[in-house]
């Protein structure tokens, strides 16, 4: 690892204090990057991040456009610029869609797919001007296969793909990168609290038998940041294990 590949970048990671995001705030830090990272409840969290490397910390709703503009200013005011916006930052309600609530619906879609789109609007100004750019969109294998249970969640993470190609189109003659990385089941507090039998069902469809790291995602962010993938945009990665590739088209 080349710890001073991002020297001089300024990053912004949404929902950086635990789990994926956090761990892709740590990676950025340890490549020589200046962290910005964003949390929605956990102070303690929060500061645990802050202490293991250093990024410094923003509490912020995705639903918020006022406190995420104020947010974008505070960085580029502090910073001078933005190079690296990773998108991570999600929530699940998981119901079957007879007996999900109406809220529960616009929460996740608002909170997933709003949110990416409110931060790449803020954030995509400072890069217009400069002419350069990355932007990393965290979706899911909901997006991409049916999960029973997941409808809100599926429809917010396929969005979020969608999303990733149009902004790339978008976007890519004024030099800046946009692509999407799909987790499969990432070892984190929400892979948690799945029941054991579910766990074990999901486990036996992993081509690689076991759920991954949220590191293993983490150094793939940091690659589709970096110089190496400069000819790569509008793509979606899959880090999945293998568990997609069962899957029947």
């Amino acid at each position: 690892m080349d710890t001073d590949s991002f020297k001089g970048r300024i990053a912004l990671v949404t929902g950086g204090s635990r789990g994926i995001g956090r761990a892709i705030v740590k990676e950025l830090c340890s490549r020589g990057a200046r962290v910005f990272f964003t949390y929605r409840r956990s102070d303690e969290a929060a500061d645990r991040v802050v202490a293991e490397c250093g990024a410094e910390k923003m509490r912020c709703s995705q639903t918020d456009n006022e406190a995420i503009e104020n947010a974008v200013l505070s960085i580029c005011t502090t910073a001078g610029k933005i190079d690296i916006l990773v998108n991570n930052a999600g929530i699940t309600c998981d119901q079957f869609l007879m007996l999900m609530p109406s809220e529960d619906w616009e929460r996740v879609m608002e909170t997933n797919m709003g949110g990416a789109y409110r931060w790449t609007k803020a954030v995509c100004r400072s890069m217009l001007s400069a002419k350069t750019g990355v932007i990393i969109n965290i979706a899911s294998v909901s997006g991409l296969v049916g999960i029973s249970g997941q409808t809100n969640y599926a429809a917010s993470k396929g969005a979020v793909l969608a999303f990733t190609r149009a902004c790339a189109a978008e976007f890519g003659s004024k030099g800046i990168r946009v692509n999407a990385i799909v987790p499969g089941f990432i070892d984190t507090d929400m892979t948690a609290k799945m029941p054991r039998h579910i766990k074990q069902a999901e486990l036996e469809r992993i081509v690689l038998k076991r759920f991954g790291k949220p590191e293993e995602v983490a150094s793939v962010a940091a690659f589709l940041a970096s110089d190496a993938a400069a000819y790569v945009t509008g793509q979606t990665i899959i880090v999945d294990g293998g568990l997609t590739s069962t899957v029947p088209s």
